[in-house]
């Protein structure tokens, strides 16, 4: 379903699922958790493994070497390294932040009162302050592009009441589904209607349609092995599509039918990356536009060859 006129934020039960509806997208909807210390400290914990999941390795450095890696940081020179270390430093200060809550949790367990104008929690949000200005350089496990959107959750989840935090993860959600959708059809514009990739169109299709069920869906939900195994065999199915090639077809023609599956392999592995980290990618996604767009302005002699058996292009 998709319709400008519902509200943002309208909640309703479809086919037995709730969810919510943002950006023109019907979002699975959560339960709220109770916004008190204890939840805070679980989604904190969640939102930083997810974070160290998503981005470059050796990230995860303990809280308790936040000053080394400080230290480390401040004396490098060399710009590349220093990015590096930034971001090394910025892991440290998640781990910190989380360490105090921890503590904090434990404190109130015991009945003691933790306010917001408690010294630690100032700490705590300090240290997540800095480490979402660190974050805004460090890369995404590809390689191609940061991805600040994550480093700004914990933060997000520290600051805001749990219900604001939510309804920025939803739109964050739909934004994330659009970008899905605007690679999925880029790919069909491209490749759908050359003879040799007749069938490519629906493979394209099924294989976003399961990464947006895959993007709104938590790990812990009953239904994620359908989910995951889903969007992995569509993905595995779209790989695996072969072009067909008559016997005839010259070096041009076979040149441009490697370059498709090499579109076809990036688009998978950008959509993939999109629904497991549940954020867009912008400066990814316009550039494997832009590649597409190349494609098509170079592709004509392509386009008007006729096909007439399948042929795996090597």
């Amino acid at each position: 379903m998709n319709d400008q006129n519902i509200p943002e934020g309208e909640r309703r039960l479809i086919d037995g699922v709730w969810r919510v509806h943002y950006d023109g997208y019907w979002i699975r909807a959560y339960d709220l958790p109770k916004d008190t210390l204890l939840e805070k400290k679980r989604l904190i914990e969640a939102l930083t493994r997810r974070l160290f999941n998503h981005v470059e390795h050796g990230l995860n450095v303990p809280g308790s070497r936040l000053d080394e890696a400080r230290q480390s940081y401040e004396a490098e020179i060399d710009p590349a390294k220093k990015r590096v270390k930034g971001a090394m430093l910025a892991g440290a200060l998640f781990n910190r932040a989380a360490d105090i809550f921890t503590k904090l949790v434990d404190v109130q367990a015991l009945g003691v009162a933790v306010t917001a104008d408690n010294p630690l929690m100032r700490e705590c949000g300090r240290h997540l302050q800095e480490a979402l200005d660190l974050g805004r350089t460090v890369l995404h496990r590809s390689g191609e592009e940061c991805i600040d959107e994550l480093w700004g959750e914990p933060f997000k989840a520290f600051a805001y009441p749990v219900e604001a935090y939510y309804r920025s993860r939803y739109i964050k959600i739909a934004q994330t589904m659009r970008a899905i959708d605007r690679i999925g059809e880029e790919l069909v514009r491209t490749l759908g209607d050359l003879p040799a990739f007749q069938g490519i169109t629906a493979r394209i299709r099924e294989f976003t349609h399961t990464a947006k069920i895959k993007a709104e869906t938590l790990r812990s939900d009953d239904d994620i092995f359908d989910v995951w195994s889903n969007f992995v065999v569509a993905g595995e199915r779209l790989l695996h599509f072969e072009p067909a090639l008559s016997a005839e077809a010259n070096v041009l023609e076979r040149q441009q039918a490697v370059l498709a599956t090499h579109l076809i392999r990036q688009g998978k592995d950008l959509i993939l990356a999109i629904a497991r980290a549940r954020v867009p990618m912008p400066k990814s996604t316009q550039e494997f536009l832009d590649r597409c767009e190349a494609y098509r302005n170079t592709s004509g002699p392509f386009q008007t060859t006729s096909f007439e058996r399948p042929l795996l292009v090597q």
